[in-house]
């Protein structure tokens, strides 16, 4: 056999010479560039070479006693933690709360008993049916969970992007997940609710219709997490020092306004950029343009809770705004990204059960089984009863218990007292109770038998369902049937399209109506059985999104077509119109490398233009040169860019030169209201005035008809 010798990878990248300095953070490198730290094993080993297994021989066999390399290996073998049952698709960021006012007339809780007080919190946005690799605009329920770190312990707002669930009782959520999630015997549909199992639940289960209209508006294909709501769902208890009780539910209120996309966008996004919503929060904060949001607080008593026309404990229904109004009373903004995602957004560990002192729950049979089940599960996932020892999950105040051992055991008590109660004194005896300042349960008065129903008070579940869809614009309500007729299409059982219209058909005649017509039904069936008749509800103007537009275009992205030998006054013009307003820009291009203006200057491009469609954008501009619109009038992808923006009804600014790219895209004969041309840098300013609007909705009827 040859020789064959082979030298290390370490020596060829002449690390021989380097000098080692131990200091107090570890041994480093003294290298070209700085000092570096000394790579070692978990134990604390220097590694010598990081290169190469350590074997028998130049050609031989790999030794056993490698102990760095069976490390490495080890470690690598079980990285995979179990993924999240639900929810398992998320993207988490850092930031802080801060109270607008006192709040210690209703609540003790101290992130809430001084104005102006910032709380570190930690959240982690998500869909729920997808599993990790899925993309990030399904049609889907958002998952909107805020971890306050306060200086008595952390509070855990375990909610979602809208505010009522499909089921009343947390038995039934295992049954609704699994009709959700990939059908068993095939593995599919991923990340998707159009399938038979997941209809034929939702046809049988009547309380879920309310939550299936919001499921099929817009509110489940948001253009951005810096765009949506969030909600805590349950009523909740606020208790203050004097042991009070006052119910609350939570609203986070986006300070940039609510934004969703159209179904055919988010198709299109999903193949563009899988990753479109985790990009856009990490780009916005790495901007430094940093996302907002308001919390609100629904306040009531016993009394209005009695009077209102639906259980307060039933998490299928709301109480609209207009009747309780909504007390704003400080803002989260997020300010930081995390350092490493495994270790942050994937540990980190919400519990519904976790609240602090002057917070405190309410018998809503949904919150009583969260409250059980997410211990279970942040168990199953992270391995361990200490997963609180972990940065992410521990709170940032002291913490003295007598809970030890365990996997993974990082505190143990110190001294002989490991029980309470014990005798020894002071501090050898470790922590005490404390009941002046200790969290205390609500003593709410229960009585009755044990018995396995349904309340009377929870029967009503089409009336919330059909208000719902009345206070929606023509337009979402348009898309709300559309959507229906695309879930069910995809149903391969007729009977279970027919008993979902029989449902609809007790929310509203049109919509049932329409989704039949869509779906070819031969028949109309007649209306489900309802337990109670449905209450024709004044609409909630607050349910709308179209109905609630921004008073501004900040916060959203324009993509601008450029091509050689455009006009520099226009690109400046735009541009500066853009920043001004608080917008983004990107410029896309022919080639990565940009294009050359028309006195010469170069504009780099962030996007070439096969991987920049339109659907990433809030609005585009096609900016060209003549030579410029003839060579990309040739391009697939360019007419595209341009087709894409009219179909998804969106406002286009074009310069005269763009006409034959327009002309080839099929748009130039239907230019409407949406059309802005850009003669002069100053009509940049009307471009994107008119871009607060965000979509020319008017345009999409024709569009549809097309």
């Amino acid at each position: 056999m040859p020789d064959n010798r082979l030298t290390s990878s370490r020596e060829s990248a002449t690390f021989a010479d380097q000098e080692v300095i131990r200091g107090e953070g570890g041994e480093t490198h003294q290298v070209a560039g700085g000092d570096v730290p000394v790579l070692t094993t978990q134990q604390g080993i220097p590694v010598s070479d990081d290169q190469n297994s350590l074997k028998v021989g130049y050609r031989g066999p790999t030794a056993l006693e490698d102990f760095h390399f069976r490390e490495k290996i080890f470690h690598f073998d079980h990285e995979r933690i179990p993924e999240r049952v639900v929810h398992a698709r998320g993207f988490g960021a850092h930031g802080f709360f801060e109270a607008y006012e006192s709040l210690s007339d209703i609540t003790r809780a101290d992130l809430f008993q001084r104005a102006g007080e910032k709380t570190p919190a930690f959240v982690r946005f998500s869909t729920v049916a997808g599993n990790k690799g899925s993309a990030d605009l399904a049609r889907d329920v958002r998952g909107f969970a805020v971890k306050f770190y306060t200086q008595e312990g952390n509070w855990d707002l375990v909610g979602n992007n809208i505010p009522v669930f499909f089921i009343q009782d947390a038995i039934k959520f295992p049954d609704l997940i699994h009709a959700a999630k990939q059908e068993p015997d095939r593995g599919f549909p991923q990340a998707q609710t159009a399938h038979d199992n997941f209809w034929d639940f939702i046809s049988l289960s009547p309380e879920a219709i309310h939550m299936s209209l919001w499921a099929m508006s817009d509110r489940t294909i948001p253009r951005s997490f810096r765009f949506m709501e969030g909600f805590g769902v349950h009523t909740f208890r606020l208790v203050n020092a004097e042991g009070k009780s006052t119910f609350v539910k939570f609203h986070w209120k986006p300070k940039l306004g609510m934004q969703s996309v159209v179904w055919n966008e988010a198709l299109k996004i999903n193949g563009a950029d899988p990753d479109f919503h985790r990009r856009d929060l990490w780009n916005s904060i790495q901007a430094g343009d940093f996302p907002e949001w308001e919390l609100g607080l629904q306040l009531f008593d016993e009394d209005f809770a009695e009077k209102f026309d639906f259980d307060v404990l039933d998490s299928t229904k709301i109480i609209p705004e207009e009747i309780l109004p909504i007390r704003v009373v400080g803002r989260l903004v997020l300010d930081r990204c995390v350092d490493n995602f495994f270790a942050e957004t994937e540990q980190v560990a919400f519990c519904t059960q976790n609240i602090v002192p002057g917070i405190d729950f309410t018998n809503d049979p949904l919150l009583q089984g969260r409250n059980f089940s997410y211990l279970d599960t942040q168990l199953k996932r992270l391995g361990s009863p200490n997963f609180t020892y972990l940065p992410i999950n521990a709170p940032k105040r002291p913490v003295n218990h007598f809970q030890q051992d365990g996997h993974m055991a990082m505190v143990n008590p110190k001294g002989r007292a490991n029980y309470e109660p014990n005798s020894w004194g002071g501090a050898a005896g470790g922590p005490r109770e404390a009941p002046d300042v200790g969290f205390k349960s609500y003593p709410a008065e229960e009585q009755g038998p044990k018995l396995r129903i349904r309340p009377e008070s929870f029967a009503d579940h089409y009336s919330q369902a059909r208000q719902f869809y009345k206070s929606q614009t023509p337009v979402e309500q348009t898309h709300i049937a559309d959507a229906f007729t695309f879930e069910l299409s995809k149903v391969k059982t007729v009977a279970i399209r027919a008993r979902m219209v029989s449902h609809l058909l007790n929310v509203d005649q049109g919509l049932a109506q329409k989704v039949a017509t869509g779906l070819r039904l031969e028949a109309m069936p007649k209306p489900a059985d309802a337990a109670r008749p449905t209450k024709d509800l004044p609409p909630s103007p607050a349910l709308s999104i179209l109905g609630n537009p921004p008073d501004t275009f900040k916060g959203r992205k324009v993509g601008i077509l450029l091509s050689d030998g455009v006009d520099i006054d226009l690109v400046k013009g735009l541009k500066d119109a853009i920043t001004a307003e608080g917008a983004m820009l990107e410029f896309v291009t022919p080639m990565v490398g940009g294009v050359k203006a028309s006195d010469g200057t170069l504009i780099e491009g962030d996007e070439k233009i096969n991987g920049a469609p339109s659907v990433v954008y809030d609005a585009v501009a096609v900016l060209l040169s003549d030579d410029g619109a003839k060579l990309l009038s040739k391009e697939a992808t360019a007419r595209d860019f341009v087709t894409d923006a009219f179909a998804h009804v969106k406002f286009i600014a074009y310069n005269a030169a763009a006409m034959p790219l327009l002309e080839k895209a099929c748009v130039a004969a239907d230019m409407d209201g949406g059309f802005t041309e850009l003669k002069s840098a100053a009509d940049a300013k009307t471009f994107i005035t008119t871009c607060r609007k965000l979509r020319f909705w008017e345009r999409e009827p024709k569009v549809k008809q097309v």
